[in-house]
Formats: C-alpha cells, sequence, structure tokens
C-alpha cells in the first residue's frame, strides 16, 4: 500500500477515541517508532473546544506542544504523543498508524510506555495476542 509518494505501508489500522471532558488521552504516555507512524485528525470538537497535544522524544525539551482543534491533525513519525482536553469539553479524534515494514510490523499494541507511567497497564495488552 502506498499512502505517499515517500511513505510505503503494509498495514494501515484506524479507529477512534473520543473521551470525557478534561481527561488525558493516549496515556500513559507511550510510542511505537521503530514499527509504526501514527496521526490524528480531530473532529466533532465544536468553539470553543480544544486540546493540547503534546509530541516528544525527551522529556526535558518536547519538540511540540500545541493546541487542536476541531478539522486539525497532527503527524506523530516519532515519540510519545499524550493529550488532554480542556474541562468541559471531550476530545475527538480519528487516529490511523502505518506500519513501517509489512511483514515485521503487522502489530498493534506493541508500544513502548514513557518511564515513570509504565506501572500499570497501558490498556494495550489485549491487541499482542
Amino acid at each position: 500500500m502506498l499512502l505517499a509518494k515517500n511513505v510505503e505501508a503494509g498495514r494501515l489500522v484506524a479507529g477512534f477515541t473520543i473521551s470525557e471532558p478534561g481527561n488525558w488521552t493516549s496515556w500513559p504516555p507511550h510510542e511505537h517508532a521503530k514499527m509504526l507512524e501514527e496521526m490524528y485528525v480531530y473532529f466533532d470538537m465544536p468553539e470553543p473546544a480544544f486540546g493540547i497535544q503534546l509530541v516528544y522524544n525527551r522529556t526535558d525539551y518536547p519538540e511540540m506542544v500545541t493546541v487542536v482543534r476541531d478539522g486539525d491533525a497532527v503527524l506523530m513519525p516519532s515519540g510519545y504523543h499524550p493529550n488532554v482536553s480542556v474541562p468541559g469539553h471531550r476530545i475527538c479524534f480519528l487516529w490511523a498508524m502505518a506500519a513501517h515494514r509489512e511483514g515485521e510490523d503487522r502489530q498493534f499494541g506493541v508500544v513502548n510506555v514513557q518511564r515513570g507511567f509504565d506501572q500499570g497497564s497501558s490498556g494495550l495488552e489485549a491487541g499482542r495476542k
């Protein structure tokens, strides 16, 4: 499957996330860059709703901290990528992940949880089965 002239993927997985107002999603902070790239497209967040999206490889120097609103898209080729909605409003996004290598990377739920947040379940373990 060819997603763009420079992006080849053997598998595309997509879904959507809808949070309760004021909650974090993509939590615990996790990344899966060795196997998958991910993209979020925000929807159903009418004014004045917004969220905050973080994308970082190093906790002391995040590459991106940005406000996201209805219709925004964020590409995450690497890094941890949690986000949070403002109180009183939910955050909603379509997510899509593309595998880098068709054979080896055709897995879902294999994540690296950020150190310090890896004490409990990530909620993604079921995808490994």
